[in-house]
């Protein structure tokens, strides 16, 4: 079934409630249906084919959700770009998912144009934002009532996340893992009408959408957005609106309890308060908790799981260093060995990778078939991260069997900066780990071996600030210069010895 049925009953049964909040503005529950019927419309008229893309390269904005319910209205597969995208990896994602049109800002179309040059979406952009081409589509035509045909196995959103070959990789999240995974974080989380989501996480990230919008839209409650990070903005909205629900990556806890804990503020209205995005170590948590009286509730999820698949349930006391127990509704796990040999039991004080199936668990990558062999095994999903369980089945986190850096709750994968960095001339090797840092939890760390004598880190980091590949999150915020990296009797780069080298301060 196409998931814009339930969320149109939702809209129809909660019409005069509020729906959508960002700043001063409000949108009810029937305009929020009403614009998603008329973007329906116009995506219709301009030929729209059932599992066409319109992609959204967007903060979080009034706009998103009403176009995402508008494109799977008509029929059509979202694609939610990440707003942090350096430019190579933005030109990748569009041009691969073949979308029609782009919803976005006003003041980054003339970006968008440079990067997207020569492709067709290029001239398709629809802006935000009054007398903008959004607005202007929604005015111009009559809202669609009819629901095109979906079947539970249709793509209803691609997801581009990093991937170590380079490029971001498309994962395809269909009607029935969309659903599974909403429906599975309303029943952990006994979710109603009543509760009030404050939503700082993109909705170009699962945390942001279907753990903190979808499950709230679904059962007719309020979303307040914030468009960017600011902790103190933070603090004020979840003071003046009392919301019952919310999440906080894990750089976000840290800036919250750091504000906090000198001045407590009394946060008593939140029932779940999320937290997660990266390994999360024991001081910020008990920060937050000093600082604010909340008592975050772990979570750990993938894309390629729709988001949401290991937690608590409210009120379940918390175990240090556990993510809390898999949502059996929604996914069954393996703990496999990675050296090979019989799955772990429950209590075994051994590591092994998760492996998981299920109705959230995606059914594979946009346009790469190849990794269907790398990442499945008789049906299950290889995650890439090491856990360990419980004789009571709770999960603790150890590390990722790959290499990726996740900082400030984002996923980066060495390999994409090695790419780039790879280019300057004044390096004969590079090579890119995650080291610790206070705030980010952890920085790409670039280890260099100069081509030439006289070579600073200053030097490194002026030829990072002039390539635009090089810059958000990808930009290396610890440079070290080295005479040569270590390697593995193989020749292979030893990232492990890299890491315990400059596991340290800078």
């Amino acid at each position: 079934m196409n998931i814009a049925t339930l969320l149109r009953r939702s809209a129809a049964d909660h019409a005069g409630q509020v729906a959508l909040r960002l700043d001063d503005e409000e949108i009810g529950y029937a305009r929020f249906a009403e614009i998603a019927g008329r973007f329906a419309g116009f995506l219709l008229a301009h030929g729209l084919r059932p599992g066409d893309r319109v992609a959204f390269y967007l903060p979080n904005q009034l706009e998103y959700l009403p176009g995402l319910l508008g494109t799977w209205q008509a029929g059509g597969v979202g694609v939610p770009l990440n707003y942090l995208f350096p430019e190579a990896a933005l030109r990748h994602a569009v041009a691969d998912s073949g979308a029609t049109h782009l919803v976005a800002l006003p003041g980054d179309v003339t970006r968008l144009r440079t990067v997207l040059d020569g492709l067709p979406i290029a001239e398709r952009i629809l802006t935000t934002g009054p007398g903008g081409g959004f607005a202007e589509a929604v005015a111009a035509h009559e809202p669609v009532h009819r629901v095109e045909p979906r079947l539970d196995i249709d793509d209803a959103l691609l997801m581009y996340t990093s991937g170590s070959t380079g490029v971001p990789k498309g994962v395809r999240q269909t009607h029935r893992n969309i659903a599974a995974q909403v429906e599975g974080v309303i029943d952990l989380y006994d979710l109603t009408a009543a509760d009030h989501v404050l939503n700082c996480m993109p909705l170009f990230h699962v945390g942001g959408l279907q753990l903190a919008g979808l499950p709230i839209l679904f059962r007719g409650g309020q979303i307040t957005f914030m468009a960017k990070w600011d902790p103190l903005v933070w603090l004020d909205l979840a003071t003046r609106l009392r919301p019952t629900y919310g999440g906080l990556i894990s750089t976000m806890m840290i800036d919250v309890g750091n504000r906090t804990v000198g001045a407590p503020v009394v946060l008593d209205s939140f029932r779940i308060c999320m937290f997660g995005g990266s390994r999360t170590p024991n001081a910020p948590i008990e920060r937050l908790a000093a600082g604010t009286g909340i008592a975050g509730t772990e979570i750990y999820g993938q894309t390629e799981q729709s988001g949401l698949v290991v937690s608590y349930r409210p009120g379940e006391p918390r175990r240090p260093g556990s993510m809390g127990r898999p949502m059996e509704q929604v996914v069954q796990i393996r703990l496999v060995p990675p050296s090979g040999g019989p799955d772990l039991e429950p209590g075994s004080a051994e590591v092994g990778e998760l492996w998981v199936r299920g109705d959230a668990v995606t059914p594979g990558y946009w346009n790469r078939p190849e990794l269907r062999e790398e990442r499945w095994a008789d049906g299950w999903f290889r995650t890439g991260d090491l856990m360990s369980r419980d004789a009571d089945g709770y999960l603790y986190y150890v590390d990722r069997i790959d290499d990726m850096i996740v900082s400030g709750g984002e996923n980066i994968f060495p390999q994409m900066v090695e790419e780039h960095l790879a280019d300057c001339p004044d390096l004969a090797e590079v090579a890119v780990i995650g080291t610790p840092h206070e705030r980010w939890v952890e920085q790409v760390t670039a280890v260099v071996v100069p081509s030439r004598e006289g070579v600073t880190a200053d030097d490194v980091a002026a030829f990072c600030a002039s390539d635009p590949n090089l810059s958000g999150m990808l930009r290396p915020r610890r440079i070290e210069i080295v005479d040569a990296l270590p390697r593995t009797g193989s020749g292979k780069l030893n990232r492990p010895e890299l890491r315990a080298l400059f596991k340290g301060d800078a």
